[in-house]
Formats: C-alpha cells, structure tokens, sequence
C-alpha cells in the first residue's frame, strides 16, 4: 500500500511585483494553483506601507477554490509581517496563532494545526531576516515556541534568507532538520538556495522541487518551492 503524501509549497510573492515591475495577482495565482499543492505558506503578501493591505486580493484567492488562514490584520492584509498561508477545501484548520521574531527589522511567523491526507500536521510559516546573526536568533526563538507546545509532525517551511550553509540554522532549529530543495533565487536564474523546508523527525520528504514553468520566472523574484510530505515509517 502507497503511504499518503501531502504537497506543501513555499512562495515569496514580492508583493505580486514582477521582475517586469508590474503588480499582476493574477500571474501569481496561476503560478500557485500550478503548483499541485495543498497547503501554501506565502512571504511578502502584503504591500509595504501601513496599513499594509493584501497585494493578493482576498475575492481572487476564493475564487481560486483556497481558503485563507486569519492571519491577516486589520486594514486588509493577509498575512503577519507578511507571511499568509492557504489550504485546499480538504484541509481541516484546527488552530491558528503568530509570534514575533527578534531582530532589528520586523520579522515574525506564523503557526496552522492542521487535519491532514497525512494526519495531523503543524505548519510553521516565515521570512528570516537579512543578518545572519539575527535568522540564527530567529530560527532559536522559533525552536523555542515549538518546544512548548505539544509534540506534533511539524514542517517549517519559509525564505530563510540564507546564501550559504544551513549548518548554523540546522544547529538552532532544535527538533527540526533542513532538506535539500533545489535554487530558488533569483528567478530568471535560480543559484541560491533561499526558500526552504525543515521537517521533525516523523516527516519526510519523498520529492522536493522547484516550480520552473513560466510565468514562476517573471512574476517574482523568487521560484516557488515544494515538497512531498509522508509519515516517516516505524521500524518494528
């Protein structure tokens, strides 16, 4: 019998301005429903300036057969410091929550308990900051939120923000390991390794890709990223 998988994308929108610099939600909401996925985790899903309002227009995203987790705050926007999720009609939302992350730019991210294909599933959404000293400190207080609530398969998945080696990450993200996906940024040529996934020790991850297909290669300035979720088989 084939184990159930579950689909997880991870997207920065660049607030559905592409490197044509025109805002255009609708490319981007071709570029998501191509993705197969179940569940979307979204960076930079509001415009920049106060009140912030959604550069992903709520009426659009319905139509589009998704739900949209509350995250957003009022004025309009989706997500918290940006980061939104979605999920197709068969996802059951149990729970919803955000935290604010350190640093000297706002940074934060979100949290969806989740009934799944694959069974219950945690997912964590978010965008580092720019200094790695501050996405180490950020990815540390994410460990900790985690480490408080009840054990639950957790996938992480976000713009990390890192060029180079994910070891100081993967050392700070207690509970959690960092796979392999392919370069996401920048989108006309990919050759860094930015938008990531990180499982608990009861996931894995059966494929990961990509999403090469235009318009992902005009719409933003980075290829979204996906990965096959699976419950990790028990050794009798």
């Amino acid at each position: 019998m084939i184990a159930p998988t579950l689909r997880i994308a991870s997207y920065n929108l660049q607030k559905c301005v592409g490197m044509d610099l025109r805002r255009r939600p609708d490319r981007s909401l071709t570029v998501i429903g191509a993705l197969s996925a179940q569940v979307v985790v979204l960076q930079e899903a509001d415009k920049r300036l106060p009140p912030r309002p959604t550069a992903l227009p709520h009426a659009m995203i319905e139509d589009d057969g998704w739900r949209i987790l509350p995250f957003g705050q009022p004025g309009g926007s989706l997500g918290w410091h940006g980061n939104a999720m979605l999920v197709r009609p068969d996802i059951t939302v149990q729970d919803t929550a955000h935290l604010d992350l350190p640093g000297l730019e706002p940074r934060g991210a979100i949290r969806a308990e989740l009934d799944t294909p694959i069974g219950p599933l945690r997912v964590i959404g978010t965008h580092l900051g720019l200094i790695r000293r501050y996405r180490v400190m950020q990815m540390a207080a994410i460990s900790r939120y985690l480490a408080d609530l009840p054990p639950r398969p957790t996938v992480l998945a976000g713009d990390m923000n890192e060029w180079g080696s994910v070891a100081a990450m993967d050392h700070a993200a207690t509970g959690l390991e960092f796979v392999l996906t392919r370069p996401s940024y920048p989108a006309p040529r990919p050759v860094a390794r930015l938008d990531r996934f990180a499982l608990s020790p009861d996931l894995i991850a059966t494929q990961t890709g990509t999403h090469l297909a235009q318009p992902a290669r005009v719409t933003s300035d980075h290829l979204p990223v996906w990965a096959d979720l699976a419950q990790r088989p028990t050794t009798e």
